[in-house]
């Protein structure tokens, strides 16, 4: 696949050498999923001295950990339901990514509008807002007057605006946050692989004999380990097999704008006012992201989940809401994206207010990871290990130790925003990968913060299989240009095609099947008349 036989620091090791010593020894722990629950328990079990093997049956980041909102974040909301635990633990997790990987994860600045007569009214959200700084031990929010909060969004005129509340949060590229985790995963001892299927777990003599398809070849490999753990996330219920359900899929969708239309400098967060649900749309690579739904999915697991006419029609309404003025429609949106996320079945009838605490169950050894939040992972992942160390036959204690390894430094001659990306992206291998790079692979690629240089490095070092993995994952790409950035294509081709190996055959084949998947599950669906007309706001 043309990998690099002498790997440089950070990159993915050659694969076909890596398949071929599957079978060689037992495992201590076969990781199934390869989202941000699989990458956090990979990193902390081989952290604390164990084999693990982590299989993905598509590609890394995949599922909901590509698709979420983005936001690294306690979440204030819970605090509404109560749910003190959940936000504790989520914002010193917050706080520690903060410190540890400042370039990926980074503050984000939010504003939420104080209207009169809204259900959640100033002293309640000032009240939870003075919670959520205890809890970072900090103080990081003020209230705007009016004036103020219209000098810092200006445009922002909901009915009732009387000022605002503005507080932080933190935000990152949840797809490269997974590969980040994976990188330190792996060069702590963990074997990482995508596209590898199971396809079947088999007890045996107090482990397990487990099959792996490996999509590219359809070969089939049999390795043994002494614990699974299953962090498929919304399909974790489907390799569990028999026994009650633990999980409720519930899809949450975004859309994303240019910039130039709704050009916000910090998140702007509300009430919708057709449910009370929190909306939220901010800046976020270049353009301005807007979610998020949570609706019971039904669809089949296996195909993509894509938005709904009424999702975008929310989301629409609720921009036009807040911004009247912006008069958004469905012909201004770049791309959209739904993701599954594998919430607790709690019994509640409100998906809004299922829980967002994670759940482990130990059944004999194959042990499930689900729920939980992107911001917990390491949490997350040390709950699965304590379950799994006795089927291991090794002690667990939970570590305190930094997931991420500082950066490694670069050419000072860089420009400060080029250093901070490369960083964000690759870690202590910003160096190894990007040596050698030319004036003109540093430079952005137009309408993105996106560099030519981050389409090499994935092409050479980041386990790219198709073309959606290079510009839907490595990079964002295909959600920040229009039509998934098919006017860039013949470049990308240029540049990318030798380094992963492929003849014109086979990237012809790779642009049909990501243009279809483009058209239909990144772009919005026919809302006929009910998408073409801006919202009519009622004036309070």
């Amino acid at each position: 696949m043309g990998r690099l036989s002498d790997a440089p620091q950070g990159a993915f090791p050659p694969r076909e050498a890596t398949l071929a010593r599957l079978g060689d020894e037992v495992w201590d722990l076969l990781v199934i999923g390869g989202g941000i629950s699989g990458a956090g328990v990979a990193q902390q079990a081989a952290q604390a001295g164990w084999r693990v093997l982590l299989a993905e049956q598509r590609d890394f980041a995949w599922g909901a950990s590509s698709r979420s909102s983005k936001l690294v974040h306690g979440g204030l909301r819970y605090l509404k339901q109560g749910d003190l635990k959940t936000t504790l633990h989520a914002v010193r997790e917050r706080e520690r990514l903060l410190r540890e990987a400042p370039a990926l994860v980074r503050l984000q600045s939010f504003l939420w509008a104080d209207c009169a007569r809204r259900p959640t009214g100033r002293w309640l959200m000032q009240a939870g807002l003075m919670v959520y700084d205890r809890m970072a031990r900090q103080h990081s929010h003020h209230r705007a007057d009016l004036a103020a909060t219209q000098w810092l969004a200006p445009g922002l005129a909901p009915p009732g605006l009387r000022g605002s509340l503005v507080f932080h949060d933190a935000s990152t590229d949840d797809a490269r946050l997974v590969l980040r985790v994976l990188q330190e995963a792996r060069q702590q001892g963990a074997v990482t692989l995508n596209d590898l299927g199971v396809r079947g777990v088999h007890g045996q003599g107090g482990g397990f004999s487990v099959q792996l398809h490996d999509a590219l070849t359809g070969r089939e490999h049999t390795v043994r380990a002494r614990c699974v753990v299953n962090t498929t996330g919304a399909w974790g219920d489907r390799l569990r097999g028999a026994g009650r359900t633990l999980l409720r899929p519930l899809r949450g969708s975004h859309l994303i704008v240019p910039f130039w239309r709704l050009p916000v400098a910090q998140a702007i967060s509300f009430m919708h006012p057709a449910d009370g649900r929190p909306v939220f749309f901010y800046p976020w690579e270049g353009a301005t992201l807007i979610g998020t739904t949570d609706l019971d999915h039904g669809d089949d697991l296996d195909q993509e989940a894509r938005i709904s006419a009424a999702e975008a029609r929310y989301l629409l309404d609720a921009v036009n809401g807040q911004f009247p003025d912006a008069r958004l429609t469905a012909a201004d949106v770049l791309s959209c994206f739904s993701g599954v996320r594998p919430v607790i079945a709690d019994g509640h009838a409100q998906a809004s207010r299922a829980t967002r605490e994670h759940l482990v169950r130990d059944e004999g050894g194959f042990i499930t990871l689900a729920g939980g939040k992107l911001t917990t992972f390491r949490l997350m992942a040390q709950d699965a290990l304590a379950l799994a160390a006795r089927h291991v036959g090794r002690a667990w204690t939970a570590s305190d130790a930094p997931v991420f390894q500082p950066a490694s430094r670069l050419n000072p001659a860089l420009s400060p925003a080029v250093q901070a990306r490369l960083q964000a992206r690759y870690g202590n291998g910003a160096g190894a990968l990007c040596a050698g790079a030319t004036a003109a692979q540093l430079e952005r690629i137009a309408g993105t913060p996106t560099l030519w240089i981050e389409l090499r490095v994935a092409a050479r070092h980041e386990a790219v299989h198709h073309l959606d993995d290079l510009l839907l994952r490595r990079t964002r790409l295909g959600l920040l240009l229009p039509r998934g950035g098919e006017a860039l294509l013949d470049q990308v081709q240029a540049l990318c095609a030798p380094a992963l190996g492929w003849s014109p055959a086979r990237w012809d084949q790779e642009r049909q099947r990501y243009r279809a998947l483009i058209a239909r599950h990144y772009q919005l669906p026919d809302m006929g008349q009910i998408g073409l007309q801006p919202l009519s706001v009622k004036r309070g």
